[in-house]
């Protein structure tokens, strides 16, 4: 059996990536893949980075992980962000850093594709929140199925008919000679209302697609943003899940 677990948006959420672990190993998934965004927002950087350094499982940068490996003051970013950035980058070592920074932005993990963003333009960054948004990003997808997060939203589009239809994150098998784009939420910070950690299992062999959400020790992950003088805006937000 080959079961992949697909996890993306992490944000150094300690406490969100150890539960999400552990329900993997539950799943008897047997490899893991990962969208990027490992760091950024939340209280553990260096710990969560070092969890996925120690899976070497597939991974792609995420946008937090670019700004978090870059010397350059960052441009138009709220004061949540960019005191959060700052904090961030204190927090890694230069070898953590070139470490993010030698990460790719599309990688093809037979037989599904992993991008943090769009596959069109990955490294502008673009959100895809509907429909209209995945037409453009199926021009550059050549496998049935591509992973992918940012938004920090569950969500599956598929190209059919010749346009983009967007549905609910409900387990699904996807059919030949469609195209899947499968948005796999966040496990360190999501923002469709729900405050569990959310990712996907595919089941290579049964061709089934499972959205999975996981309860974790959300307090604790409060408490640490708190201790360590980040703004009491992001912890409040992993409470209601936005």
């Amino acid at each position: 059996m080959s079961r992949f677990a697909i996890i993306s948006d992490i944000h150094a959420n300690q406490e969100a990536l150890e539960a999400v672990q552990q329900d993997i190993q539950a799943m008897g998934c047997t490899s893991i893949a990962c969208l990027g965004d490992i760091v950024g927002y939340n209280a553990s950087p260096s710990e969560c980075l070092e969890i996925i350094r120690t899976l070497d499982c597939p991974v792609v940068k995420g946008n937090h992980d670019e700004a978090a490996s870059s010397d350059n003051n960052p441009e138009k970013m709220n004061p949540v962000a960019y005191n959060a950035l700052m904090w961030t980058r204190s927090q890694l070592s230069e070898e953590q850093k070139e470490w993010l920074r030698r990460l790719r932005m599309v990688r093809n993990v037979p037989p599904f594709t992993i991008v943090h963003s769009t596959l069109d333009q990955p490294s502008l960054w673009h959100y895809i929140v509907n429909k209209f948004d995945a037409v453009s990003n199926f021009n550059f997808q050549f496998t049935n199925i591509c992973f992918h997060g940012h938004t920090h939203v569950p969500k599956i589009f598929v190209f059919e008919n010749g346009g983009a239809t967007e549905y609910a994150a409900n387990d699904f098998c996807p059919e030949p000679g469609k195209k899947y784009f499968i948005n796999v939420g966040s496990v360190g910070q999501p923002r469709d209302n729900d405050w569990r950690a959310s990712y996907c299992v595919f089941d290579t062999d049964t061709n089934a697609v499972y959205f999975r959400r996981v309860e974790y020790d959300i307090a604790k992950t409060q408490q640490k943003i708190l201790d360590a003088g980040l703004p009491p805006m992001l912890a409040e937000r992993l409470g209601k899940g936005v």
